[in-house]
């Protein structure tokens, strides 16, 4: 496992992280099967761990508690997420802070996410949904600065709305923002346009999730593909976006450099660029983690290989669907 400096915080993060959101919440979690891949992770050199309040309403940051408990002596690393008050994901136009972040919900599901991981500080507490036009309400700063201050957090982050990485931009300049999650992939290119060289420039810790494009990365899909009605993903891959997804993943197949998986070219993508500090795939299953894990070798892409996954660049707009 390689390792980077995360931004100011000045943690050495894995660039290899853990999305929890698949422990819980997902159709098909199971609880030990999670704790194996978690032990296997934490084995294998992980040391960030992503989760929320949100994933299973506080379950899968007490899964992470128990990961806890059991290496006392681990330099481990936990993000988590205050959901939104109104519970709505992703946050729209005009939604203000009080129907999403007044001061005292920050504090209240800081405090119950303290208890549900065990602890008494969270290393990267994050808002789980933002609107840029919150920059300059000094409420939100206030309550982030006082939190700091009593140690209950050590930084303070936000999850950027899917498709929308410049909407965190007047934020960041504030000062009261450590560090950024935002999707980026073969897809999802444009945080380079300005976000990765704010970030760059103000020392702020980059985290890039949804590695695999929710699953159309690791080239499985198909056109025919159902998901349960309870798994959030059947609201996700509507026909609309299911058809287009396998499309625009069937054309990079003919990319992939031999002996070569296509979640590993995935992987070592947002490895080669290296304003990400650490990137998070879900991973619920121990061959899952091993061969994610194993991406981190310093290898990277060859300049060839990324110049022609540059092309495969796809813009989205947010819509009803994409959450």
């Amino acid at each position: 496992m390689e390792y980077r400096r995360f931004g100011r915080t000045n943690w050495k993060v894995s660039e290899i992280g853990y999305g929890m959101w698949g422990l819980a919440g997902w159709t098909g979690s199971d609880d030990k099967e999670s704790e194996r891949s978690l032990d296997i992770a934490v084995e294998l050199g992980c040391n960030f761990f992503d989760t929320a309040w949100g994933y299973g309403s506080g379950r899968s940051e007490q899964i992470l508690g128990k990961i806890l408990k059991r290496y006392p002596g681990k330099q481990l690393y936990l993000a988590t997420k205050i959901p939104p008050k109104n519970f709505k994901w992703p946050s729209r136009r005009g939604y203000t802070l009080d129907e999403c972040f007044p001061p005292e919900h920050i504090v209240e599901y800081t405090e119950k996410s303290l208890k549900n991981l065990g602890v008494e500080t969270i290393d990267l507490q994050q808002f789980h949904v933002w609107e840029d036009s919150w920059a300059t309400d000094e409420r939100w700063q206030r309550a982030v600065e006082k939190l700091k201050q009593e140690g209950k957090i050590q930084a303070m982050g936000i999850s950027v709305n899917r498709w929308e990485p410049e909407n965190c931009l007047a934020s960041l300049k504030t000062g009261f923002v450590d560090a950024v999650q935002v999707i980026y992939n073969i897809f999802d290119q444009a945080p380079e346009d300005e976000l990765f060289p704010l970030c760059e420039k103000l020392d702020i810790g980059i985290i890039a999730r949804v590695p695999f494009d929710e699953g159309t990365l690791t080239g499985t899909l198909t056109k025919d593909t159902v998901f349960p009605k309870d798994d959030w993903r059947s609201t996700y891959f509507v026909p609309e976006n299911l058809h287009s997804s396998v499309d625009h993943a069937d054309q990079l197949k003919p990319l992939l450099p031999n002996g070569m998986s296509m979640p590993e070219m995935a992987l070592r993508f947002i490895l080669s660029n290296k304003h990400v500090h650490t990137t998070i795939p879900g991973m619920r299953k121990e061959p899952h983690v091993k061969s994610n894990i194993a991406a981190s070798d310093g290898k990277g892409l060859s300049k060839d290989v990324l110049q022609q996954l540059k092309a495969h660049r796809w813009d989205r707009e947010p819509t009803a669907w994409s959450q």
